[in-house]
């Protein structure tokens, strides 16, 4: 991982524990993390690891425990719910497993969709969307809705629309999950595509470790909501 000298982001001692009743459950237990601007960070582990965790807690989603999390020098998880929501607005864009796209917009609504609470105009939403799908391979299905695309393609669209606000981090949370492997490996290109000519902060999760090795700078581990292993891939920077 990079040194906390020229970390980007930067997390130390962050746990979160969940309380059910008089149960308490740690999802993250002291994690300390950095990953330096501009890299593209695999995040490996069983069901219940910690994974969605971590990312909602550096998304801004949810609120440490204990610890903390700093982006670019700015204590994160020290910000009101006001700052919070600009912090999510502006500077992160998310990517889930089951896509989220709205069934009644087309494509070019769905990656437009975030801009109406930014005060964009109507027309620069739609110039800016129709980049972007151009971007992802998609321009000739902006006019296509969700159910009218195959898995991978609703991927892509919600690529597009992650980016839409042009965020400087990139929380990816098992993007290929629901698709099969060909179309995985064309998820994972593009986005590790995206890292390189764009300088997007990445973290993607995935059990798919065989691309995380050859698309990732580096991999990371967690096992019980502990990080226990990390990998510095033989990628070429």
């Amino acid at each position: 991982m990079s040194t906390g000298n020229d970390a980007f982001i930067e997390t130390t001692g962050l746990s979160k524990v969940y309380t059910f009743g008089e149960v308490e459950v740690a999802a993250l237990r002291d994690v300390a993390l950095s990953v330096g601007r501009g890299r593209l960070v695999g995040v490996t582990g069983a069901s219940g690891s910690g994974k969605s965790t971590l990312m909602n807690l550096l998304g801004g989603l949810d609120t440490p425990s204990s610890g903390s999390i700093r982006v670019d020098g700015r204590l994160i998880s020290d910000l009101s719910k006001r700052e919070l929501a600009l912090y999510r607005r502006n500077m992160i864009g998310m990517i889930f497993q089951s896509f989220n796209l709205v069934n009644a917009y087309t494509a070019l609504e769905n990656v437009a969709f975030p801009l109406l609470f930014a005060g964009v105009t109507k027309k620069q939403r739609r110039e800016r969307a129709a980049e972007l799908l151009q971007a992802v391979g998609l321009e000739a299905r902006k006019d296509h809705r969700p159910t009218e695309l195959s898995g991978g393609e609703q991927q892509r669209v919600a690529i597009a629309r992650a980016l839409v606000n042009e965020p400087q981090i990139l929380l990816a949370d098992e993007p290929t999950g629901n698709l099969d492997s060909k179309t995985s490996r064309q998820i994972v290109e593009i986005l590790a595509e995206l890292n390189r000519r764009r300088g997007l902060t990445i973290i993607m999760i995935s059990h798919e470790q065989t691309l995380l090795r050859e698309f990732a700078h580096e991999v990371i581990g967690l096992q019980d909501g502990t990080l226990v292993a990390r990998e510095r891939t033989r990628r070429v920077h």
